[in-house]
């Protein structure tokens, strides 16, 4: 533990000397470390700077975040600081800029921040990610981690997060989602369907009513005037003298109808953490913000 004490005071002194936090210009200088930082951060994503997980504890929310890495494609990382004269959110958007974090060309990826010097949570979103943790997410995120934070249970608290990340990417892009930015006004709405993939859908619909109804008028060309005169025009005589149409399925199906009753769908969404087809509230805005460097992220938080 000791050993893991003065790792965290000299990675901490590390990235003071790159720049803290929340200080005009920082953002830049830390920036232009970016990728060295990410080099050697590796594929670390537990940086527990003020010693409130137990070796083991870490060792497990490292595995899991390891895992979800995988299956997301998309970066995510928990931070724990002791000591932090800025603001929560602007510590947890330049160390996640700082480290290099982030997959793909969007640096797609979430990252949570346990601030002891503030007593608060934040989570800090990029790329795709702002757009999987909307506010309502965000917010039930924050809800599931805070019990555990105010208790002082950090462990459980940092596991809310890596398991409600897996759930909202689990119920993927609400197709009504858009991100905010409250500084410019400007709206980027996310399309869930793409044009070609409507007009692809189009085609398709198009070939198989078309196939569908040359089907239908193959059947009556095949058919010859004998069968169609014996099958809808055969005529019976009566005792009258009189005549009356043949009966076919068709003809006995004339004056009858079908009813159709929409049965409601049940909803098994389950409440607790943990549980499968779990899903917390989706769709609607996330809002975001620029770091020092420019970038834009995602985000929020909370005090415990």
């Amino acid at each position: 533990m000791r050993m893991k004490k003065w790792m965290g005071v000299l990675g901490m002194a590390a990235f003071m000397a790159v720049g803290i936090p929340g200080n005009a210009g920082s953002g830049l200088s830390m920036t232009a470390q970016a990728a060295g930082s990410g080099e050697m951060a590796g594929n670390v994503r537990v940086f527990d700077q003020a010693d409130l997980f137990l070796e083991e504890e870490e060792k497990e929310l490292q595995q899991a975040i390891d895992a979800l890495r995988e299956k997301m494609d998309m970066d995510a990382a928990v931070v724990t600081a002791e000591e932090n004269p800025g603001s929560a959110q602007a510590y947890a958007d330049d160390f996640y800029e700082a480290h290099g974090f982030g997959t793909g060309s969007g640096r797609d990826g979430a990252l949570l921040l346990i601030d002891m010097d503030n007593r608060e949570l934040c989570i800090s979103t990029e790329g795709k990610m702002v757009r999987y943790l909307t506010d309502s997410r965000i917010e039930a995120v924050l809800d599931d981690m805070y019990g555990y934070a105010a208790a002082g249970d950090y462990y459980q608290a940092a596991g809310a997060f890596v398991e409600d990340l897996e759930v909202c990417y689990d119920n993927g892009i609400a197709a009504d989602q858009y991100n905010y930015d409250p500084e410019t006004g400007k709206i980027s709405r996310y399309r869930s369907v793409r044009w070609y993939e409507a007009l692809f859908a189009l085609a398709a619909a198009a070939a198989c009513g078309g196939f569908a109804v040359l089907g239908v008028v193959r059947e009556y060309n095949m058919r010859d005037e004998e069968s169609r005169m014996e099958a809808n025009f055969k005529l019976s005589y009566r005792k009258d003298s009189a005549f009356r149409m043949g009966s076919r399925v068709t003809d006995l199906l004339i004056g009858s109808y079908v009813t159709q009753q929409v049965i409601a769908s049940q909803d098994h969404r389950s409440s607790g953490r943990s549980g499968g087809g779990r899903s917390l509230s989706s769709g609607g805005r996330s809002t975001t913000h620029r770091s020092s460097s420019g970038r834009s992220h995602g985000g929020g938080s909370r005090k415990f």
